[in-house]
């Protein structure tokens, strides 16, 4: 080798060490393909990633932690329950119920016990769903939830996380209780999806071709919410665009990218949760969002979100606007479909304490603010009332 070879071939090999110090997630050289060591923006690569863990796959976590028979059944009925009201073959009102976000799973089960006693109770005109929402989407910066940081100390232990919530999601299943839970993002169904009876897309990522693909895919229900400045438009779309079918990339059962090809879900509706525009859950809204739908071919199937910009981020008026629902289904509207309450044990929220997640006090919110459970079975009660009403006013039609 001459010695303008040997100068090259060491300024490659320096440039290499520099590639795979900037590039973490590249464990081997012959991973990288072609790459021109004379273009110097290729030592720049991927420089904003620190680094990478592996990840648990999903086929064997669900090995680890199966479905059990009675977890199984629950989803099977929930996921049928559901169906039948959204496509209106049900007259009974479907009620997503349940904390803001879980971060206590002893909690969780505490609540969902109770939950259920009062969901057997008011069966005959209540399909309740607990709402157990693992992922928060932030506006800024903040707690992303019980799979991203399990031990609320920012140590992210994101394998240990989806551990933790797919025992959960057994054990609350195992009890009877169906349950709902947000699409954040598009791995995590892979983990828990087995598990659940109705999805919700929030109103930051309803506009996202991604989470519209993976809806498409989804084997239950899905719902999406307008968008944070209350249009319609973006989630009346989502909803036709998640019945398509769509090939997308993807990642499988054994953690390996995949092309995934999707059926299409038929069962997509709108939730109105309010926006910087006001709210919209009186009658007014209801009727521009079932001309809206009707223009754009799709069912009139509309759950209400009793939180968020509904309630003006304010939890107190929940009740209030559970009551205005209830007013109109009292007065036979058909449209309402469901609505969806943030609940917990005890009312309001809280800020993890500087002492950390064992200074927390049990059954308050460290997300959004919650109404306590007293007034979570007045509301719910109230409502099942106005279905008895409704069906005592559509019967009398016919």
């Amino acid at each position: 080798m001459d010695e303008s070879s040997r100068r090259r071939w060491h300024t490659q090999a320096s440039d290499w060490k520099q590639y795979r110090r900037s590039v973490s997630l590249l464990p081997h050289p012959h991973m990288v393909g072609v790459l021109d060591f004379g273009k110097p923006s290729s030592r720049r690569v991927c420089r904003g990633v620190l680094g990478q863990d592996p990840l648990i796959q999903p086929e064997l976590l669900i090995s680890e932690i199966p479905i059990t028979k009675a977890a199984l059944q629950t989803v099977i009925k929930g996921r049928k329950d559901a169906v039948e009201i959204i496509m209106g073959t049900s007259d009974r009102l479907l009620v997503i119920c349940g904390p803001c976000s879980i971060h206590d799973p002893a909690t969780a089960v505490e609540y969902c016990q109770r939950l259920k006693a009062l969901s057997d109770k008011l069966s005959g005109d209540l399909c309740i769903i607990m709402r157990a929402y693992l992922e928060k989407p932030r506006t800024t910066v903040g707690w992303k939830g019980l799979i991203n940081d399990p031990d609320i100390d920012e140590t992210f232990k994101i394998n240990k996380g989806l551990r933790v919530s797919r025992q959960l999601f057994c054990d609350l299943t195992s009890s009877g209780m169906p349950i709902a839970s947000e699409m954040l993002d598009t791995i995590s169904p892979q983990f828990l999806a087995d598990l659940i009876s109705l999805g919700a897309i929030g109103a930051r990522t309803t506009e996202s071709q991604l989470h519209r693909e993976l809806a498409s895919g989804l084997s239950f229900p899905v719902g999406f919410k307008n968008g944070t400045d209350g249009s319609l438009t973006v989630a009346i779309d989502a909803i036709g665009s998640a019945a398509a079918k769509h090939h997308f990339m993807g990642v499988t059962k054994q953690g390996l990218a995949a092309i995934t090809r999707t059926a299409g879900n038929q069962h997509g509706f709108i939730i109105l949760r309010g926006g910087t525009r006001g709210t919209n859950f009186d009658a007014e809204n209801v009727k521009l969002t079932k001309e809206t739908l009707e223009k754009k071919g799709q069912k009139q199937a509309i759950m209400i979100d009793c939180s968020h910009g509904n309630s003006n981020k304010d939890h107190r008026n929940q009740p209030g606007v559970a009551k205005v629902i209830g007013d109109q289904l009292r007065a036979g509207e058909n449209s309402i479909i469901g609505a969806m309450i943030e609940s917990n044990i005890n009312e309001g929220n809280q800020k993890v304490p500087a002492e950390g997640p064992a200074g927390l006090k049990k059954g308050v919110s460290i997300t959004d603010a919650c109404i306590d459970w007293e007034s979570t079975v007045a509301t719910l009660e109230d409502l099942a009332e106005a279905v008895r009403a409704r069906r005592k006013l559509n019967s009398g039609a016919q």
